[in-house]
């Protein structure tokens, strides 16, 4: 498997998929429940196939990540040929995940412990990957309000 596997609330959210996935399969409702009783393995095997079928269609169609901490939002624009960063350091101790502390950071965001930072970079042989890893340590796919709202401000 090449990612991760959809967690049970993903399965039950991809249900008519799944149904779909196995019926491109020649898997019947009957052969499914078999299989899951039978041949475990093999049952493990097609959720693996479903699950990475279903990352990377989600991953192909990503265009934004944003990963937002107490003290550190960034923010990424995923290109064809690299991925664009901005990043905002807070550098005091407000808390941004807060109503509070984002309220804050937009009221003062050219206060001097707002720090914006912008890099390029580029992808490895497998962007879907590189995609991938930046979700597993926490970033969510969004439409880009941010980074498009802050691209806007600091160019």
């Amino acid at each position: 498997m090449k990612y991760s596997r959809l967690t049970k609330e993903q399965f039950e959210e991809l249900h008519q998929e799944f149904i779909n996935f196995l019926a491109t399969q020649s898997v019947t409702a009957d052969e499914w429940e078999n299989l899951k009783a039978n041949k475990p393995e093999m049952a493990e095997m097609e959720l693996d196939v479903f699950s990475d079928l279903i990352w990377e269609g989600a991953l192909n169609k990503a265009d934004y990540l944003e990963n937002i901490s107490p003290q550190h939002m960034y923010l990424f624009h995923l290109g064809e040929e690299n991925m664009q960063a901005i990043v905002l350091n807070i550098k005091n101790d407000v808390d941004i995940t807060t109503t509070e502390g984002y309220n804050w950071l937009r009221e003062n965001l050219m206060d001097e412990n707002v720090e914006f930072l912008q890099a390029d970079k580029d992808y490895s042989a497998d962007k879907n990957m590189d995609k991938f890893k930046m979700i597993e340590q926490g970033a969510s796919i969004t439409k880009g309000d941010l980074f498009r709202y802050f691209d806007k401000l600091i160019n």
